[in-house]
């Protein structure tokens, strides 16, 4: 049985459909090889993922579980099945799901050797994944919750980590103010499953996505640059 105690289980119990048998069998694999020792308290609960703080010794961590049943499999699907690292995925429900988390996992490490500012990727196993706590006494919030001190100063920042992220050969795929955090006014990007190579057919319109987004934000903060200049911006990188 999973090492989380009784009132922990019952807490997490009263989230409907939170945790399967087959979860809660990862879960203790997972505490038994060390990554994390129990889960303490949800920091999102929604239909296609479950996350929450988790200890490590003296470290706070995060645990991201994937929901086997409510998950928009097909939408999933639809997005990974162009990325040409999962050529020959089947349209296999559980299957995909996996292959999502290792994606993001795979994505995160990719990001992290790139210099990008992501989570470290700890551990994944199946539809579940252990990775760093992004925050102080608090987790840090989504920058479109917690506008930064400095505008400019973070919209630059951002724009360098995309630059980043674009010279390592990746795009974010679904950058937005829900994606970014605000960690002590430093952009931090997180929810990176929809993140591709750039010889995925559709990396073009993902990043051209990812820069309007961004624009829209920059502007929200008073911060106005075009689209063009933005893309000017984080495709040069590559060449130089």
């Amino acid at each position: 049985m999973p090492r989380y105690g009784t009132k922990q289980r019952e807490d997490y119990k009263t989230f409907k459909n939170v945790f399967d048998l087959f979860t809660e069998k990862n879960l203790d694999r997972l505490m038994s090889q060390g990554y994390i020792e129990g889960l303490e308290s949800p920091l999102s609960i929604g239909k296609e993922a479950n996350v929450f703080t988790a200890r490590a010794g003296d470290e706070t961590r995060v645990v991201k579980i994937y929901r086997l049943q409510t998950c928009d499999f097909n939408k999933m699907f639809d997005y990974i099945r162009a990325d040409p690292r999962y050529v020959g995925l089947k349209p296999i429900q559980r299957e995909i799901i996996f292959a999502w988390a290792h994606r993001e996992f795979r994505n995160l490490l990719k990001a992290r050797e790139a210099g990008v500012r992501v989570p470290t990727p700890y551990a994944m196993l199946k539809n579940i994944l252990v990775i760093e706590f992004i925050g102080d006494d608090m987790a840090a919030q989504k920058a479109k919750n917690d506008p930064p001190k400095e505008p400019k100063k973070f919209i630059d920042e951002v724009i360098r980590q995309m630059k980043l992220l674009y010279k390592a050969g990746m795009v974010h795929g679904d950058l937005s103010g829900f994606n970014i955090l605000n960690h002590n006014d430093m952009p931090v990007f997180i929810d990176m499953s929809q993140s591709t190579t750039l010889d995925n057919p559709n990396a073009k319109g993902y990043l051209e996505r990812d820069v309007r987004n961004v624009c829209k934000l920059a502007e929200k903060w008073g911060v106005r640059y075009t689209e063009k200049q933005v893309l000017k911006k984080v495709t040069a990188s590559r060449r130089s």
